[in-house]
């Protein structure tokens, strides 16, 4: 028997991160999302979250440390094992946009900021359904390879505080991706494939205002509690991520995200 459809998003939240499949996460979000414009589901609710978000079996989950390194070269192996590693980010991606929904309902937030975030899930939602596609067209499945659990970790590092929720995710995390994902476009070119090159252009461009969200949020939730914003930030990365970012950085990227390098540069890695 069906569970009724929920009626506050917080409930639409829990029930995407409490579905297992893939598939299934996808078309929750489109929906639930396509609700929360239009007004049918009117109300946030005080559903709270998981500790985790649900998973089917594969693929299995290690340590980023013992994750085996990707080969190199445009073999269809290597493309497969980057596009593999991309949607298994998307996927993430996803349930922690739902996470950060639920998990500060309670944190007196005005409609944009869920908006904004319902944005984020919807774009991430798609964004793992077209990787998946082209992981299929190219003869394997998303499961098929180990994936790390590195972003959940960062996630569960950060529940307790929105600000160092949002400092992690989507302005390192997410940021991070700003900076690889051209790297990795030219790559798939220069292998001759430019259908895998077109859904990273995609997703790349969306990225950008999902950082710009990330800032505008942060920001606001810094004004709110008269806090500096870059000393706030480097003193969550400091104590949430260790400290240190990866070089290089993508600032015209991060530029266009509205994401100022006085917040990021001083803690370029040494």
């Amino acid at each position: 028997m069906r569970s009724p459809p929920p009626a506050t998003l917080t409930g639409a939240a829990c029930a995407v991160l409490c579905a297992p499949d893939p598939s299934d996460k996808v078309a929750l979000t489109q929906t639930f999302a396509a609700a929360w414009r239009n007004g049918s589901l009117p109300a946030l609710g005080d559903v709270a979250p998981p500790e985790r978000p649900a998973r089917l079996p594969r693929p299995v989950l290690k340590a980023p440390r013992d994750m085996p390194r990707r080969r190199a070269g445009g073999s269809a192996a290597g493309r497969i094992a980057l596009l593999h590693a991309v949607a298994h980010i998307e996927l993430n991606a996803l349930d922690l946009a739902w996470d950060l929904i639920a998990r500060f309902a309670a944190a007196d937030l005005p409609r944009a900021f869920y908006d904004d975030w319902v944005a984020v899930a919807s774009e991430e939602a798609k964004h793992h359904a077209l990787v998946t596609r082209r992981l299929a067209a190219l003869g394997a499945a998303y499961g098929d390879l180990p994936a790390h659990d590195g972003l959940w970790e960062a996630a569960q590092a950060t529940a307790g505080g929105l600000l160092a929720r949002l400092a992690v995710v989507p302005l390192v995390l997410e940021a991070r991706g700003l900076d690889v994902t051209p790297d990795m476009i030219e790559r798939m070119r220069s292998f001759g494939d430019d259908e895998s090159a077109a859904i990273l252009e995609i997703l790349y461009a969306e990225e950008i205002d999902h950082v710009r969200a990330g800032f505008r949020w942060f920001s606001w939730e810094c004004a709110r509690r008269a806090r500096v914003p870059a000393t706030t930030y480097h003193d969550l990365v400091r104590h949430h991520y260790g400290g240190f970012l990866k070089l290089p950085f993508n600032r015209a990227a991060r530029e266009a995200a509205g994401f100022p390098a006085d917040f990021y540069a001083p803690l370029a890695e040494r």
